[in-house]
């Protein structure tokens, strides 16, 4: 047992007809999901499993999967969650090297997984999550007990989660972000209100679902809260009932953040960043729009470093890559060899904190704020400049006509490689100023060095297309400019 599971059953038993979920209009009670998971600790009980052997759980969001992890829990059953969307034979690969033998859950693979060779999975561990796998096969990440505790007391106090608060959760469930929407939520006796994955991306049913239900605390990326906006047209605000809005995982557009205080005028606005290995680690409270640049500063208990091409740590001002520790934090990947230089200690032995090169290149400014420059990997050399295609996209959506922008560098028969920005621009009728190709290139002309003012510029007026986790699908966007170049 632990402090998160303790805290759910406690409400549970004191309270069980208190409202813990709401999915499609009905509501799960505290009493009901309890009953649930102990339903499935029994079950888990039956299958005379070792102590320390992890199931898998591959289930489509839904108040049943919410009981069945919760089930793992009490039962203290390490368990991993991967996303449901990533292919069989992606699933069935990380779940033999989890050495998950028995797989629970809605949407299991067609596939048996193989353990042999499966990885030791840390004494403690309960929910292993996975990385996005943008870089290959999905990472997995396993985060022991009091991790999970330590990061439930912080969210509680810093987002004044309490008995009936609600909170709306729109990541799935197997994302980080649900630590805080689901799990810290019911360790605070909070409503958590899911939204429907099928339905993630329509912006009236979004707009409905905070309203109807008074929600308090959201936390979601950019991309909800463009929907939302775009859903709700003229109408402000939105709601007076939300005391805490938080954006995560990608950039928010300027011209977005500068609409937040009129969708939401009672609410708190923050950007949060973090790492799937970390949680999160940074926050910034944005004031003005401006502070949207910046992802402020570290948690209490976090330390962070910057480090500078010599991996030595900058002192006061400067720029570097971000290495960050956190009482949240994995000991490492579950499979140590991997990317084990991602985990490392201090540069130079000042404390005996374990570090996670975050990849993000950071500046870091007199006051202590970090502002994100772009990552390690987007580096590009154009002609011979290093260039950071992040900082680029930054540039374009400061723009207050840019609502979305996503830059790729392609291949160029003379130059080597070229910038190529794609855009989406505000409709007219949202009192934007009118933008083209030319007004764009002199924005950034007057922001960039001359090699990193994007050679194409493609304005669309549609959405730009989104992965699964709600960020830009570059791969989509470098395949329709190869279409359209044919």
């Amino acid at each position: 047992m632990s402090e998160l599971t303790d805290a759910i059953t406690a409400h549970a038993r004191t309270s069980p007809d208190a409202p813990a979920l709401v999915w499609h209009d009905e509501v799960t009670t505290y009493g009901e999901l309890l009953a649930r998971a102990e339903a499935h600790r029994a079950e888990l009980a039956a299958l005379h499993l070792p102590p320390a052997d992890p199931v898998g759980i591959v289930a489509a969001k839904s108040p049943e999967a919410v009981a069945l992890i919760l089930g793992c829990l009490l039962a203290g059953r390490p368990f991993l969650l991967p996303s449901p969307a990533l292919p069989d034979e992606v699933l069935t690969r990380l779940l033999g090297q989890a050495g998950c033998r028995h797989v629970l859950g809605s949407a299991r693979p067609d596939g048996t997984p193989d353990t042999t060779g499966a990885f030791t999975v840390p004494v403690g561990t309960t929910f292993m999550l996975t990385t996005s796998g943008s870089t290959g096969l999905p990472k997995v990440v396993p985060l022991e007990r009091g991790a999970i505790d330590r990061f439930v007391a912080w969210a509680g106090e810093a987002f004044d989660l309490r008995p009936g608060a609600t909170v709306l959760n729109f990541a799935p469930l197997s994302f980080d972000l649900c630590l805080l929407d689901v799990w810290s939520t019911l360790a605070h006796s909070g409503r958590v209100v899911l939204v429907d994955p099928d339905r993630a991306t329509n912006g009236a049913h979004l707009l409905e679902l905070v309203v109807r239900y008074d929600v308090d605390v959201i936390q979601a990326v950019p991309m909800f809260y463009r929907l939302v906006h775009d859903a709700a047209r003229d109408e402000r605000p939105l709601s007076t009932v939300v005391t805490h809005a938080l954006f995560t995982g990608d950039a928010m557009p300027q011209q977005l953040l500068g609409e937040l205080p009129a969708m939401f005028p009672k609410a708190r606005l923050y950007n949060v960043y973090g790492c799937t290995e970390t949680n999160d680690s940074f926050v910034c409270e944005v004031r003005e729009p401006a502070d949207g640049a910046s992802i402020g500063l570290p948690l209490p208990g976090v330390s962070a470093l910057v480090i500078d091409d010599n991996g030595l740590p900058l002192t006061g001002v400067g720029t570097g890559e971000l290495l960050v520790s956190t009482p949240f934090q994995t000991a490492g990947y579950l499979d140590r060899q991997r990317f084990a230089d991602r985990f490392t200690a201090h540069p130079t032995g000042a404390d005996n904190r374990r570090y996670f090169r975050t990849g993000d290149l950071v500046r870091r400014e007199a006051d202590g704020r970090v502002h994100l420059v772009g990552r390690r990997d987007h580096q590009v050399k154009i002609r011979g400049v290093a260039i950071n295609t992040a900082e680029v996209e930054h540039v374009l959506l400061r723009h207050p006509s840019v609502i979305e922008a996503a830059v790729i560098a392609e291949p160029d028969p003379v130059a080597g490689r070229k910038l190529v920005a794609h855009v989406r621009r505000a409709a007219a009728g949202d009192g934007a100023a009118p933008v083209n190709s030319l007004t764009l290139r002199e924005h950034c002309a007057r922001r960039l060095p001359r090699a990193a003012v994007p050679s194409v510029l493609r304005i669309v007026d549609a959405p730009l297309p989104r992965t699964s986790t709600g960020k830009v699908d570059r791969i989509a966007l470098t395949n329709s400019g190869k279409a359209t170049a044919a």
